[in-house]
C-alpha cells in the first residue's frame, strides 16, 4: 500500500531557496572576487579624487576671493594697470594672475570679468575681448554685461556687424535689465553703420515702445532719422 507523501511546508521551500541562493551568490563571488576588488578599488579612487577635487576647488575659490578683495580697490579707482598686474612687492596679486591661477572658480570668473573691463579701459581691446568671451561665472547680469563688453570691443576694433550682434543679444537677453535699452540703441547704431537700416530702425522703435522713460529713448527719433537718411 502506497503511503501518502508528506506535505512539504512553504517554510521549508523558502528556506531551501534561500540556501540555494546563498550558495549561488557565494560561488559567484568566489569566481569574480578579483574583478570585484578591482571595481571596488576604482570606485574608492574615484570617490577620493572627487572629494579631493571638491576641497581643492573650495580652497582655490577662497584664495581667489581674498586676492580679488585686495586688488579691487585699484580697479574701482581707475588704476587699471595696477589692477591687472598687481603689486607683487606688497603681496597684492593682480587680476591677470588671479585668473591664471583660479580662473575656473566662482571668484576667479568674477576676476575674469573685471580683468576684461580693465583691459578695455586700458584700450587693449583684443585682451578685453578674450576675457569677456571667456567669462562663464553664471551671474545673469554679468553675462549680459560680458556680451555688451564684447560688443564694445568689436565696435572699438571697427567690426560693426559683430558689435551689433553682441549688443543685440545683450539687449534682448532680459527685458528687465536696466541696461537693455542702451544695449539695443548701441546695436542699432552699429547695424546702421553696416547698412542694416531696417534692423536698426526696428530696434530703435522697440526701445521707444518698451522703454519710453529710459535715458536711451530720449534720442530715439534722432537716431531713426539718422539711420533712415
Amino acid at each position: 500500500m502506497l503511503r501518502a507523501k508528506k506535505k512539504i511546508s512553504q517554510k521549508v521551500i523558502k528556506e531551501d531557496k534561500l540556501v540555494t541562493t546563498y550558495f549561488k551568490a557565494q560561488t559567484w563571488y568566489d569566481e569574480n572576487r578579483k574583478r570585484i576588488s578591482t571595481i571596488g578599488g576604482i570606485v574608492i579612487v574615484l570617490v577620493l579624487a572627487l572629494w579631493f577635487y571638491s576641497n581643492n576647488v573650495r580652497a582655490n575659490n577662497e584664495r581667489a576671493t581674498t586676492e580679488l578683495a585686495k586688488v579691487f580697490t585699484f580697479y574701482d579707482n581707475g588704476q587699471y594697470q595696477i589692477a591687472i598686474n598687481g603689486i607683487p612687492e606688497r603681496n597684492i596679486t593682480g587680476l591677470q594672475a588671479i585668473v591664471d591661477n583660479y580662473g575656473s572658480t566662482k571668484s576667479g570668473n568674477l576676476a575674469k570679468f573685471y580683468l576684461a573691463s580693465a583691459y578695455y579701459n586700458s584700450q587693449d581691446f583684443d585682451k578685453a575681448l578674450e576675457y569677456f568671451k571667456d567669462y562663464s561665472g553664471g551671474n545673469p547680469l554679468l553675462e549680459i554685461s560680458a556680451l555688451a563688453g564684447t560688443g564694445a570691443c568689436f565696435e572699438a576694433k571697427g567690426e560693426h556687424m559683430k558689435a551689433a550682434e553682441n549688443f543685440e543679444k545683450a539687449g534682448l537677453k532680459n527685458a528687465d535689465d536696466p541696461n537693455a535699452p542702451e544695449n539695443l540703441v548701441n546695436a542699432a547704431r552699429n547695424f546702421g553703420k553696416v547698412g542694416e537700416k531696417e534692423r536698426a530702425v526696428e530696434l530703435l522703435k522697440k526701445v521707444k515702445k518698451e522703454y519710453p522713460s529710459s535715458t536711451a529713448a530720449r534720442d530715439v527719433e534722432r537716431y531713426i532719422a539718422e539711420v533712415s537718411a
